[in-house]
């Protein structure tokens, strides 16, 4: 195509700053249109001064001379619909098997900083409920993805560590550190943490102190508490997230940015460049004038940027307000990073804007912040709403669920929709072993395969399979398993993991589409024993398809299944 472009602009047919025209190069929708189609002709009929199809016509003719290329024809205004000799086909098969586990994988790695995925970063009071669950595993497949892709990547949680709620569960901790020592304290006061998580934490802080922190004053023990608390609570949520198989690079404190004096740092270059000022908000929506006292505030001029209002980075007792922090944070993370990611649940779509605005202001736009917004998971047992965990206070904890289905379900399943929409998990569906579920649909393609070549393995095939006994439906398939690296360099662009779960779901049906050809027709099976050569010749391709399936599979955390019981 390029050589095509190239010869149009050496006969000055078009000017050579066409050549940088838009032209897209990629499978049609609809496969009977051929391998490929180009809009090429329509990108550069204006600056050739010529009808597109005219032009389709002339590039056409040239493309149809390339050995690979079978035919290429001339469609609607002025596309090109380009079909591909099998031989490119069957060369990709083999290009497939040579390369293995590498196979679509990217080796660009320019970038001198690497891109920072953050993701979960729940608050540190209590374990990982089906609420973080979808983030979680959204972020982790988008790190692996970008790293599959070719980028240096770093997997963060942004620990909460500062503020009102990690007050709270200092007291929280403090009452079960009562309980443990023998005190009766029954129901737990309103406004503290009730899960029975806390149990084991007093007890640890009891094991510790001893009766030291009975009936002293708050201030005496809140802070020692706080830090304990803490710790004890990114431990289990450390052991939550290996239940599904995340692991993070960095875990990077709130209260250390404030003690290192991260927000001030921020606030000062901004200033600096008269992006902080003093000034009042307008009043709070729904409320009079009456109801309302302005107070001045220093605020960042996020509407240069885009934001609806200039927004507070302090409060009126000087304290930082929750963007104060973030803006801080971000500029920390965008100091080491050549860009960076966020995993947000969908309740934080109003703070999207600013915080966008504040790394522009604070990278002179060196540094993109993407933020993904993921909606939240509904949980139900056959159609039924799933009750709320007794054990952890108020919601269903994401090892109960990975205990009851496995880890692969529950990542697979997070990955099936765009994150952007609401999940519905039905704990029957999930386990359920037919089309309609993707999980099974996808492992079972493998397990198909793998058991095929199990039972091929004492046959005696041909050393070199071959290729070209391969039918065009076939083939079809190896032009699917082909469009992997494509998948990868697209979803990881746009910073989709989900879009490798819709393609394995198109190339698992694809092959059991190719699989159920045998029901009807024993020439049709991969195994033919009375013509080896066919059935070298599939065999290869379908360890083409399990070895992308496979691959695929572990870009999305989830292991093959070699065999279903």
């Amino acid at each position: 195509m390029a050589d095509a472009v190239a010869a149009l602009v050496a006969d000055g047919t078009v000017p050579a700053d066409a050549a940088n025209a838009a032209i897209v190069l990629e499978p049609p929708r609809d496969p009977s249109h051929g391998d490929l189609a180009t809009n090429a002709a329509m990108a550069l009929a204006k600056a050739a001064r010529t009808n597109p199809r005219e032009l389709a016509t002339r590039i056409a003719m040239g493309l149809a001379r390339h050995p690979d290329i079978a035919t290429a024809e001339v469609a609607g205004p002025g596309f090109i619909n380009l079909k591909l000799q099998p031989t490119v086909w069957q060369a990709e098969i083999s290009a497939i098997l040579a390369a293995g586990a590498d196979y679509g994988r990217g080796d660009d790695r320019h970038e001198a900083l690497p891109v920072n995925v953050e993701y979960v970063s729940a608050n540190p009071t209590g374990p990982m409920h089906m609420g973080h669950c979808r983030g979680a595993v959204v972020g982790d497949a988008l790190a692996s993805l970008l790293a599959f892709a070719g980028h240096d990547v770093v997997r963060e949680y942004y620990v909460n560590d500062a503020g009102g709620q990690v007050d709270v569960l200092a007291r929280s901790a403090h009452l079960r550190y009562r309980e443990a020592l023998g005190e009766d304290i029954g129901d737990v006061p309103e406004g503290l943490y009730p899960g029975d998580y806390l149990k084991p934490v007093g007890e640890l802080l009891a094991a510790e102190f001893g009766p030291a922190h009975v009936g002293r004053p708050e201030g005496e023990w809140l802070a020692l508490f706080r830090t304990r608390a803490v710790d004890a609570m990114m431990d289990m949520i450390r052991a939550d997230l290996a239940l599904l198989g995340i692991v993070h690079d960095v875990f990077s404190s709130e209260a250390a940015l404030q003690a290192a004096g991260a927000p001030a740092a921020a606030e000062a270059e901004l200033r600096a460049r008269d992006l902080v000022y003093e000034g009042t908000l307008p009043p709070p929506k729904g409320e009079t004038p009456d109801d309302w006292e302005p107070v001045e505030l220093p605020l960042f001029r996020s509407t240069r940027y885009g934001d609806d209002i200039d927004r507070p980075i302090r409060k009126s007792d000087g304290s930082w307000t929750y963007f104060g922090n973030d803006m801080a944070y971000h500029a920390e993370k965008a100091r080491r990073s050549s860009a960076l990611v966020n995993i947000w649940g969908a309740d934080h779509a109003g703070t999207v804007k600013r915080i966008e605005a504040a790394v522009e202001a604070l990278t002179n736009g060196s540094v993109k912040l993407d933020v993904k917004l993921v909606q939240m998971v509904r949980l139900f047992r056959g159609g039924e709403p799933v009750k709320m965990s007794k054990r952890s206070g108020n919601f269903v904890t994401l090892a109960d669920v990975v205990e009851e289905v496995g880890r692969d379900v529950v990542r697979f399943m997070m990955l099936t929709k765009r994150p952007e929409a609401p999940l519905d998990f039905d704990f029957a569906d999930v386990v359920q072993q037919s089309r309609e579920n993707p999980v099974f649909y996808v492992h079972y393609a493998h397990a198909r395969i793998s058991s095929v070549l199990r039972k091929a393995a004492g046959l005696d095939l041909p050393t070199t399979a071959p290729l070209d006994r391969l039918d065009d439906e076939e083939l079809g398939l190896a032009r699917l398993a082909a469009q992997w690296p494509r998948v990868v360099r697209q979803a990881a662009a746009a910073r989709e993991p989900h879009r490798v779960a819709f393609y394995l779901a198109d190339l698992a049906g694809a092959f059991h589409t190719l699989w159920n050809r045998g029901n009807d027709d024993p020439a049709q099976r991969l195994l033919v024993e009375s013509d080896p050569g066919v059935t070298a010749a599939r065999l290869q391709l379908a360890t083409a398809v399990a070895q992308v399936i496979r691959t695929a599979l572990g870009v999305m955390g989830v292991t093959a299944a070699e065999e279903l019981r």
